[in-house]
């Protein structure tokens, strides 16, 4: 239950700060151009609000509605959520969106999109100035990594060290390096100190989606020695020391955490010896396990722990250019795998706000959760540009097609597509979030 509170804290403040600044990017743009703001939400508020206010000589009302699917910011004279049929069939009046030229209703219509996006460029800033930039070079996990069935059926093997993707060194093990193997021709990988070339099928995507294990996990390494637990002295009684690297348990050579933890299940109340590496030298220690053939020890977890990792610190103007590239490239990628959501395979993967949630840490923790709101700032900026009506995009889209063609679509047309652009949204929103309950409830 904290899990679920800690995670759902997080998902509505990030929420509310991305529906806040994306709207806000509307507000600042509508009142350079003095165009009317009847009202600024964050939330929906269909017959009550929570809390609303209407400052002195403003004609701005702000408040925070009950409904939490996102937010608005209703400007006078413009076809939108609010559905405000009465004051469409009046006249236009100056301050109306309406009766302002196209050039200024499209800089309004993108402002909540532009603000979203430089919101996430200045968090990354932000973050990479406070807290650097800290990851685990591919080239330092020696062990390689453990790979899924689907990659292994392509040609992968565990051990193996991802070095190309076709002419490309590849530095990192993150969603980046995994997106460019997919998408080359072919992937290079150290085995046994050797180059070896596995070719890259054009579905290899599709297959992984499919399979729902992924592509590979970085936690293949040794099982080390962190701390012996004084309520169970075994290991301590034998002479093992924080430090040391177990490579063998009864004879049986055991170079991975995994291998050393099924060789370990083997013995339940059970004399045993045990070889651990300490510096250069090999001993080996004689012990008894437990019944349920735990030795003592507390080991080190998680192959940042193991690997060497590096680490970069950015000056406070340094970071900006740093947190740009940061942010075009989640862009980027984001963009990239956008293509596999209109395949069978990409669709069932979509999700609702449990998904999104689930993305959160389950402990609080700052530095996640900025990085979180950043690429969630990101992800609502683009989905917004999409040319579909009731988004941003659809805005954009009807008033380029007036710039163009110098003819303006009636407001009987902009009132159906609206319905059919929240018609499409809301079913989305219920697709998505119906998949999170069938993965909940069914999976």
């Amino acid at each position: 239950m904290e899990t679920f509170l800690v995670k759902a804290l997080q998902l509505i403040l990030s929420f509310s700060i991305l529906v806040i600044v994306h709207e806000f990017g509307h507000f600042i743009f509508a009142r350079i151009f003095k165009v009317r703001v009847e009202k600024f939400y964050l939330f929906f508020d269909p017959w009550f609000s929570l809390f609303k206010f209407k400052p002195k000589n403003s004609d701005t009302e702000y408040g925070i509605g009950w409904l939490p699917l996102g937010g608005y910011c209703k400007i006078s004279g413009m076809i939108d959520e609010s559905m405000d049929k009465e004051q469409m069939a009046q006249p236009p009046k100056p301050y109306e969106f309406r009766s302002k030229p196209a050039g200024q209703r499209l800089l309004i219509m993108v402002g909540g999109v532009l603000f979203n996006f430089l919101l996430a460029l200045f968090i990354y800033s932000m973050t990479l100035y406070a807290w650097g930039d800290s990851y685990l070079p591919l080239k330092n996990m020696k062990m390689g990594m453990y790979y899924s069935d689907v990659a292994k059926e392509i040609g992968f093997q565990d051990g193996d060290i991802l070095y190309k993707a076709d002419e490309e060194v590849l530095e990192r093990f993150n969603s980046d390096a995994i997106r460019k193997v997919f998408n080359a021709e072919n992937a290079t990988v150290i085995r046994d100190g050797q180059e070896i070339i596995i070719p890259i099928p054009d579905d290899i995507m599709q297959r992984m989606i499919r399979s729902g294990n992924g592509f590979a996990s970085p936690e293949r390494y040794p099982m080390i020695v962190e701390n012996l637990r004084e309520e169970l002295p075994i290991a301590k009684a034998a002479g093992i020391l924080p430090g040391d690297t177990i490579v063998a348990i009864n004879g049986t050579s055991t170079p991975t955490l995994e291998e050393s933890f099924n060789e370990l299940a083997k013995y339940r109340d059970a004399d045993i010896s045990i070889d651990v590496k300490r510096g250069n030298e090999i001993r080996s220690f004689a012990l008894h396990t437990d019944t349920a053939a735990q030795i003592g020890i507390f080991i080190k977890l998680g192959a940042d722990k193991i690997y060497q990792t590096e680490h970069i610190e950015y000056s406070f103007f340094a970071s900006f250019p740093a947190g740009i590239t940061k942010g075009i490239n989640t862009l980027k990628g984001y963009v990239n795998d956008m293509k596999y959501v209109f395949t069978k395979e990409g669709a069932s993967t979509l999700g609702g706000f449990g998904a999104i949630g689930n993305l959160f840490p389950a402990e609080w923790d700052w530095q996640s959760f900025w990085t979180m709101t950043a690429f969630l700032s990101i992800i609502l900026g683009f989905m917004n540009i999409l040319p579909i009506p009731a988004l941003d995009g659809g805005h954009v889209m009807f008033t380029l097609y007036e710039i163009i063609t110098r003819r303006k679509p009636s407001d009987k047309f902009l009132e159906y597509a609206q319905i059919v652009g929240m018609t499409i949204l809301f079913a989305l929103l219920i697709y998505a979030n119906g998949n999170d309950l069938y993965r909940f409830f069914i999976k």
